[in-house]
């Protein structure tokens, strides 16, 4: 079985293609053969020991797939060998095969196909979570999305609109703000040429915008929270341009505004009955044709190393996958 392996902390590069004695399921368990793995930027954080959760070395990177089920172990009652189904595991993905508890799987729908499902769960999951229950978007509210091409930045996008929000897309380039406006975005902003803060003022004629959704921090974070109108909402999502911002408190006084934390992961430990829900909700979506997930880049599991990098170097777009 071949694995992609983090033998010692640091970038991409250092990752190893590893052949592994085929994981055996414990109780309540499920091994699956993986088909196609998402890659997400807790995968660029968690090899550089960078991430809230940091697994012992050596292990896989790798949060979510999707694959067949090959191997059940005791007491297992949802799933059956040769299930096709979407794990969400934190890390251990890259592989081959690797297990996963019953209750971190949940089944693939009609025809989905597996790069779409292996990519679904943590962006979708992500933004949708981070709009419906942390900033409570309201039909007809304005909402700014920061790195808006990515791959979070794109589901938020996406669900911004389809949740009835007017959606100012911002990004680096305009490469990225032309898929931006091919999923909907009312307003884009290149904020590699553009002044953030000034050109949101315009575009809201000074009333600025309900909720911003940002991925991305840095030098953005402040020009975006600036631009935020009273009872605006702020959702940190992550800090995909490097530096985790200060903000000045006052901002959030003056404004009467809230500053939101979105972490997927732990939600879906602390409330998995709604993350259930939610989940449900966005598969249905997906079913009725209302969800159109974008995957940029298809490479194959030796080549995760360059994966884990487009998303460090901030060229990916949409969704990069890995196949076995």
């Amino acid at each position: 079985m071949k694995a992609l392996v983090c033998v010692e902390h640091g970038p991409p590069e250092k990752l190893v293609v590893q052949d592994l004695p085929s994981p055996e399921p414990g109780k309540g368990e499920v091994r699956i053969r993986m088909h196609a793995a998402g890659v997400n930027f807790p995968d660029v954080l968690i090899i550089q020991n960078l991430y809230q959760f940091k697994p012992p070395l050596p292990f896989s990177p790798g949060g979510e797939a999707a694959g067949v089920v090959d191997a059940v172990g005791e007491g297992v009652t949802r799933y059956k060998v040769g299930d096709k189904v979407i794990a969400m595991i934190g890390n251990g993905a890259f592989r081959e095969q690797f297990v996963a508890h019953e209750r971190q799987v949940i089944p693939m729908v009609g025809d989905m196909p597996f790069d779409v499902a292996a990519g679904f769960t943590m962006t979708y999951g992500t933004s949708h979570h981070a709009l419906k229950q942390r900033a409570r978007l309201q039909p007809g509210e304005t909402m700014l999305v920061l790195g808006a091409a990515g791959g979070v930045g794109l589901t938020a996008l996406e669900l911004g609109k389809l949740m009835g929000a007017k959606v100012i897309a911002a990004a680096s380039s305009d490469e990225k703000l032309a898929l931006c406006r091919e999923y909907g975005a009312d307003e884009v902003i290149n904020y590699s040429t553009e002044d953030l803060k000034d050109r949101v003022k315009q575009i809201t004629g000074g009333r600025g915008v309900d909720v911003v959704y940002d991925p991305v921090g840095d030098k953005y974070a402040e020009p975006a929270f600036r631009s935020i109108a009273w009872n605006g909402r702020y959702l940190v999502v992550g800090f995909a341009a490097g530096e985790i911002p200060k903000l000045p408190l006052n901002l959030p006084l003056i404004k009467g505004a809230s500053i939101v934390g979105v972490f997927w992961g732990a939600f879906t430990a602390h409330e998995p009955k709604l993350h259930e829900e939610n989940m449900a909700e966005l598969l249905k979506w997906f079913a009725e044709g209302k969800l159109k997930p974008h995957v940029s880049a298809h490479l194959p599991l030796e080549r995760g190393a360059e994966a884990i990098r487009m998303l460090m170097d901030r060229k990916a777009k949409g969704k990069v996958i890995l196949t076995a």
